[in-house]
C-alpha cells in the first residue's frame, strides 16, 4: 500500500512523497532540508538544477535555463550553481561537500596544533632569584 499524508492546506489525503498537493495545488515543504539532494535521475552535471526543480516544483529544463540566464548577467548564475553544490548534499541524509572540507580542515589544524604545541614548563616560584622586598632586575642591582 503506498504511504500518505494530508495536506497541511486543504487536508486532503495526498502521497507521502508530493511536492505539490493535487487538490489545491499548494506547494509542500519547498525549503525542507531532507528534500535538497543532487542524486536525481535527471541529473546532468552536478545536479544541482535537478535539485532545485525537484524542490521548488518546477521543470528541470526551466532551472538549467535560468542558471544559464543568471550566468550571462553578471556571473551570479554560476556563483549560485557553486554555493548550491557545495550546500545541497548528493544523496539523502548525506553531508554535503562544504561540511566534508571544513572536517578535513579541523582534522588538520587539530593535528598541526598537536605537532608544534609544546606544554610549558610547571611555574616554579622557587626557581626566581628574589631579594626579599621584591625581584631582582635583570642587571643583578637591587632597586
Amino acid at each position: 500500500m503506498e504511504a500518505t499524508r494530508r495536506c497541511p492546506y486543504c487536508d486532503e489525503e495526498i502521497r507521502a512523497e508530493a511536492i505539490r498537493c493535487r487538490h489545491c495545488r499548494s506547494r509542500l515543504a519547498a525549503f525542507d532540508p531532507g528534500a535538497w539532494y543532487r542524486d536525481l535521475p535527471e541529473r546532468r552535471v552536478a545536479g544541482v538544477a535537478s535539485a532545485v526543480a525537484h524542490a521548488l516544483a518546477i521543470p528541470v529544463a526551466t532551472a538549467r535555463l535560468a542558471f544559464i540566464v543568471l550566468t550571462v548577467f553578471h556571473l551570479a548564475g554560476l556563483v549560485t550553481y557553486l554555493a548550491l553544490w557545495l550546500v545541497v548534499p548528493f544523496r539523502p541524509g548525506a553531508e554535503p561537500p562544504f561540511a566534508r572540507v571544513v572536517a578535513v580542515a579541523r582534522n588538520v589544524a587539530a593535528e598541526l596544533k598537536s605537532a608544534f604545541h609544546r606544554p610549558r614548563p610547571p611555574h616554579d616560584p622557587a626557581a626566581r632569584p628574589s631579594n626579599g622586598s621584591g625581584d631582582v632586575p635583570a642587571t643583578g642591582v637591587p632597586c
